[in-house]
C-alpha cells in the first residue's frame, strides 16, 4: 500500500460515500431515491472540485443534498490527506513518517518538515478566505432573496469559489449577476487565491507582515512564488484581452453591453477557466475562437498546491523555458536565474504527455458513444472534466450513460493527477544502477 495508492483510494472512498449520501431520498428535492449514475457523477464532480452537473443543483437536490455537495467540495478542495491529517490533529494524535510522506506528496512539497504547521495554516487560510467571501456576497444575495436563503447562497458560492468548483444554486449560474461588480470581483478574487496555491498565499502574508513590522530582513520569495504569480498575472491579462477582442461583437455574449461591462465580462471569463467553472455568459453561444481559448486556459489550469486542476502554471513555464533555451542555443534551462533540474523537466514532460493522452482518449471514446455531438463540444467537455473546471456548452445532462462514466473517470484522473495515478497502478519506481551509452537522435 504505497503513498500514491493511499491517496487515490482515499479519494475513491470519499466519492463512494458521497454517492451513497446523494442517492438517499432526503438528498433529492422530490423525496425519492436518486439515480445512481447522477449521484456518482455529482459526487465525483464535487470531490474533484469540478462543478459539472447532470441535474440542476438548486432544484434537483434538497437542502441536505446541497449541504452534502458543498461538504464534498470542501474535502476535495483541501485534499484527502489534508482533511484526514486535520482530523487526526483534532483528536490529539500524532502522525508517523508514512503520513508525513503522504502529505509531502499530496501537497507537492520539497520536504517533510513542518507538516503539522502547514496543515494548520492551510485550514486557517481556507476559513479566512471563505468567511470573507461569505460576508462580501451577503449584500447582493440578501437583497434579492432575504436573509435565510441569502446567507445559504453566500456560503455555498463562497466555498465553491475558493475551492475552484463551479456548482451554483442558480439555473443560469451567475449570469444574473454578470454586471454586478461586487459579485464578480468577490468570486474571481476567491478563484484566483484558491487556485494560486497555499504556499504563495503564505509567502504573501509573511511579506506583508514583515513590511508592516518594518523588519530589516525582508522575506525572499521562492521560485514557486515568482513563477506562479507571474504566470497567473500573464494568463489573466492575455485572457481578458483575447476574450474582449473576440467576443465584443458577438451579440449572444458581449455584443449588447457597454465597453466597461464587456471588460467585466472578459475579466470573469479569463478567470473562470482557471478551473473554477462559474460563468456569466452562455458558454454554448461563444464563438469557436472563444471556446478554443477557454479550452487552452482550462488545460493549463491553476498553480501547484492550490485547489485547481490542469497541468499547472509551473509546468507551462518549465516547458516554455525549455523551448527558449533551445532557441537560444543553451544547454541549461533557467528561470529567474535558477537552473531547473533535469528530473523536473522530465516530470513536466510526463505531465503534459499523460494529460494529452487522457484528453485525446476520452474525446475519442465520447465521439464513439455520442456521435451526434459536435467535436468542439466533446473536446470542451473533456478538457473541462480533466482540468476540474466545470464549464460546459450545455451538453452534460444530455450525454449517454457511457459518456457520463467516461467523464467521471476523466474528472478523477484530473484531480489525483496523471503521474500519481500511474504511480499508484505501477507501484513505486525502482532506481536502476545500470547506465547506458549516450547517442544522438534526430528530433524536430
Amino acid at each position: 500500500m504505497t503513498v500514491a495508492r493511499t491517496i487515490c483510494l482515499g479519494f475513491l472512498t470519499v466519492i463512494l460515500a458521497g454517492t451513497i449520501l446523494l442517492m438517499m431520498p432526503f438528498s433529492t428535492s422530490n423525496g425519492t431515491w436518486n439515480d445512481p449514475i447522477v449521484a456518482l457523477f455529482t459526487s465525483t464532480s464535487a470531490v474533484c472540485v469540478t462543478g459539472l452537473a447532470v441535474v440542476d443543483t438548486g432544484t434537483g437536490f434538497s437542502f441536505w443534498g446541497q449541504l452534502f455537495i458543498v461538504m464534498l467540495v470542501q474535502i476535495g478542495g483541501l485534499g484527502y490527506m489534508t482533511t484526514t491529517t486535520f482530523l487526526i490533529l483534532l483528536i490529539g494524535k500524532r502522525f508517523d513518517l508514512r503520513q508525513k510522506l503522504a502529505i509531502q506528496q499530496a501537497l507537492d512539497r520539497p520536504g517533510m518538515s513542518g507538516s503539522t504547521q502547514i496543515i494548520r495554516s492551510i485550514i486557517a487560510t481556507t476559513l479566512i478566505f471563505e468567511i470573507t467571501g461569505i460576508f462580501l456576497l451577503l449584500p447582493a444575495f440578501v437583497k434579492d432573496f432575504g436573509w435565510d436563503q441569502g446567507l445559504w447562497l453566500s456560503i455555498f458560492h463562497s466555498i465553491n469559489s475558493f475551492n475552484n468548483a463551479g456548482f451554483s444554486l442558480f439555473k443560469d449560474n451567475l449570469i444574473g449577476y454578470q454586471t454586478s461588480i461586487l459579485v464578480v470581483f468577490t468570486v474571481t478574487g476567491l478563484i484566483i487565491f484558491g487556485g494560486i496555491g497555499y504556499q504563495v498565499i503564505l509567502d504573501m502574508y509573511f511579506w506583508f507582515r514583515d513590511r508592516c513590522l518594518k523588519k530589516p530582513h525582508a522575506i525572499v520569495f521562492s521560485l514557486d512564488f515568482k513563477v506562479a504569480t507571474s504566470t497567473t498575472l500573464l494568463l489573466l491579462v492575455v485572457g481578458t484581452i483575447a476574450f474582449l477582442f473576440i467576443e465584443m461583437r458577438n451579440p449572444e455574449t458581449f455584443g449588447n453591453f457597454s465597453f466597461p461591462e464587456q471588460l467585466l465580462l472578459a475579466w470573469f471569463q479569463s478567470v473562470t477557466p482557471r478551473t473554477a467553472g462559474f460563468n456569466t455568459v452562455d458558454i454554448g453561444k461563444m464563438t469557436d475562437a472563444g471556446l478554443f481559448i477557454t479550452i487552452a486556459l482550462m488545460f493549463i489550469g491553476a498553480s501547484p498546491g492550490g485547489t485547481g486542476g490542469g497541468i499547472k502554471t509551473t509546468t507551462l513555464r518549465v516547458l516554455t523555458s525549455c523551448t527558449r533555451a533551445i532557441l537560444q542555443g543553451k544547454e541549461e534551462v533557467l528561470l529567474y536565474e535558477r537552473k531547473i533540474a533535469i528530473s523536473l523537466i522530465l516530470k513536466a514532460v510526463g505531465v503534459v504527455f499523460g494529460s494529452l493522452a487522457t484528453v485525446i482518449g476520452a474525446t475519442i471514446l465520447i465521439s464513439i458513444t455520442d456521435p451526434k455531438l459536435e467535436f468542439i463540444q466533446i473536446l470542451f467537455e473533456v478538457v473541462s472534466a480533466f482540468g476540474t473546471v466545470g464549464l460546459s456548452t450545455g451538453i452534460t445532462a444530455g450525454v449517454s450513460t457511457g459518456a457520463k462514466i467516461i467523464l467521471i473517470v476523466t474528472m478523477y484522473i484530473g484531480r489525483v493527477g496523471v503521474l500519481l495515478l500511474m504511480s499508484a497502478i505501477l507501484g513505486d519506481p525502482r532506481l536502476s544502477r545500470v547506465h547506458y551509452p549516450e547517442e544522438n537522435l534526430l528530433v524536430g
